[in-house]
């Protein structure tokens, strides 16, 4: 592990104990630490992709005429830097609209595929107003450089009805103090790749995820049929986007089942939006 990251987790280690926390109960919090990649404009890390720019896509591909938030090169894409099956090759595209009402997909564009360009045009959208530029303006533009980040789970064990919201530690008896210790010591990020995403709707996403693949699995909505897994130990988060203007803002979460990502069958991702006016 890298010394930026060492410093992050030894000031966690030392706030969770200056709350009087046991340092066994401390030291087992630890043991949920995964790898997370941070992708910025800057810093000095390795290019692993592009922020908006064209839409290059197999002429058979639908994106519902949603913009382009990020590109990932796969192959240029560190494996060390989430616990995440991702493809060894090929660009993984991520699209999303983050309003009330917002959607979003993930398209994976095989190495070597034909591809043709796309353009963008807000006004066949549904939801075309105002809002739909001033949203898309926030998107940043230009390469994706990576840092190596890590990342706690933000949200604890919480007294509600079932299901229970959780971390993939229930019963941890610290779990909501020690949630808040990390969401207070999080400097926050446009975009992450891996971890765990911040609250969705006051819930954990993987949470939110399961209820919603749950739903539209009972609409008949669901890709390919079958049922999700009802665990969200089972699904993982890919990719969180943060977007902020004035008046508000809005957090996305593209989750998938972690058998559904090693096949590759991102059509199958659960795309949250949590709107703040």
């Amino acid at each position: 592990m890298n010394p930026r990251n060492e410093k992050i987790l030894d000031q966690i280690r030392t706030e969770a104990l200056a709350r009087d926390i046991p340092e066994p109960d401390v030291e087992r919090w630890m043991g949920l630490v995964r790898p997370a990649a941070l992708l910025t404009l800057d810093g000095d890390g390795p290019v692993v992709g592009t922020f908006g720019g064209p839409i290059l896509l197999p002429a058979d591909v639908e994106t519902h005429d949603l913009p382009l938030v990020a590109t990932i090169d796969c192959a240029a894409f560190p494996r060390e830097a989430t616990d995440l099956a991702l493809p060894a090759d090929g660009k993984l595209m991520f699209f999303g609209y983050p309003e009330e009402h917002g959607m979003g997909q993930v398209v994976l564009v095989p190495e070597g595929a034909a591809v043709v360009e796309r353009e963008l045009d807000p006004e066949s959208y549904p939801a075309c107003d105002d809002s739909f530029e001033e949203n898309y303006d926030e998107y940043p533009q230009g390469d994706i450089h990576l840092t190596f980040d890590v990342s706690l789970p933000f949200v604890g064990t919480v007294d509600a009805p079932a299901p229970v919201y959780r971390v993939p530690m229930p019963g941890h008896p610290h779990s909501e103090v020690l949630a808040e210790v990390w969401s207070d010591q999080w400097g926050g990020a446009s975009m992450l790749l891996g971890g765990y995403g911040t609250d969705c709707n006051g819930i954990d996403a993987t949470e939110m995820a399961v209820l919603c693949a749950a739903s539209d699995a009972k609409q008949g909505r669901r890709p390919g049929g079958g049922t999700p897994s009802s665990d969200p130990a089972d699904w993982v988060l890919l990719l969180e986007f943060n977007v902020y203007r004035t008046g508000g803002g809005a957090a996305m979460f593209w989750v998938i089942e972690r058998e559904d990502l090693a096949a590759q069958r991102f059509e199958r991702t659960q795309v949250l939006v949590d709107w703040n006016p």
